[in-house]
């Protein structure tokens, strides 16, 4: 039987895996008990067949792993925190302003530096690589930050565990702290990369745009943003395919060394969490016949 494609993303102090039917988060408690929440995933493309169409999958694997992402980081929230409980009205507030700073940070900010510079540069397309380079010296700039953070460690460590996790069932080997240790925390359709793969499309599409006034420079971009998303995906989904070759892996190479900083090597704790995480949600896929899985690890 095909390999099921399994997606997933770390949490606080775990591993959540993702795949058809079912996710999974597997989270180690301070008294060093390893917790597994299980949720069904009830999908738009199960009642609306043309979600699955070229593009548009895409666009609702996005939005639903934003979704997900967001309940698992609250489910893990709640384990490691115990007296913790967020409401809904925090949970609200909490995405609402995290969206508002991403537009700011990653569509305003550069759209306005590159704007500034519009009298020395001809042409939309320079103008729309100038705009594009900042936004993406402003994510590295971003990543290189967090990743100062002692919590954040932890997570991108358990990222590398989840990393490693995936590779060593991919490749039909034992799912052991030992015997995944001995993977890369890096893959080519990890999210990092796809974040990337739209920072370098969005340079070409946002250069049709022309030069119009900044406030309309912006808002023209926003709604291409999904359209682009749901390219990215297909050029992602392909990289997964195909990533033992040579020229995917020689393509993604900016991709997979900007994971060298949203990835650490987890210790063999941090790979039993991953591996109850995904050995669960096989138990649950396979329960119910599932036979592929597309999806963003």
């Amino acid at each position: 039987m095909e390999k099921l494609q399994i997606g997933g993303q770390a949490v606080l102090e775990g591993v959540m895996m993702r795949g058809r039917n079912h996710w999974v988060v597997a989270i180690r408690k301070s008294n060093k008990e390893i917790v597994v929440e299980e949720r069904k995933i009830n999908s738009l493309s199960k009642r609306f067949p043309f979600l699955n169409y070229f593009i548009l999958r895409g666009v609702l694997v996005l939005i639903e792993t934003i979704i997900l992402a967001i309940q698992a980081l609250s489910l893990s929230a709640q384990e490691v925190e115990e007296e913790v409980e967020i409401t809904t009205k925090e949970m609200v507030f909490t995405i609402s302003l995290a969206m508002v700073l991403g537009v700011v940070l990653f569509v305003v900010l550069p759209a306005w530096m590159a704007k500034l510079l519009e009298g020395f540069v001809s042409g939309p397309l320079t103008l729309s690589i100038i705009e594009g380079l900042i936004r993406i010296v402003i994510f590295i700039g971003y990543l290189f930050a967090i990743s100062r953070m002692k919590d954040i460690v932890r997570v991108f460590e358990y990222h590398g565990a989840e990393h490693k996790v995936i590779r060593a069932y991919e490749s039909g080997d034992e799912l052991s702290p030992e015997a995944t240790s001995k993977y890369s925390t890096l893959h080519v359709s990890c999210g990092t990369s796809f974040l990337l793969v739209v920072m370098i499309l969005v340079i070409f599409v946002f250069a049709l745009l022309g030069s119009p006034p900044l406030l309309i420079r912006i808002l023209a971009r926003l709604p291409l943003i999904p359209l682009v998303a749901g390219v990215s995906y297909e050029i992602i989904k392909v990289a997964r395919k195909y990533q033992d070759s040579n020229f995917v892996r020689f393509l993604m190479i900016p991709g997979l060394l900007l994971q060298k900083m949203t990835t650490r090597e987890p210790s063999l704790d941090q790979l039993e969490v991953a591996i109850h995480s995904l050995k669960t949600l096989l138990s649950l896929e396979m329960s119910e016949g599932t036979e592929e899985v597309e999806v963003l690890p």
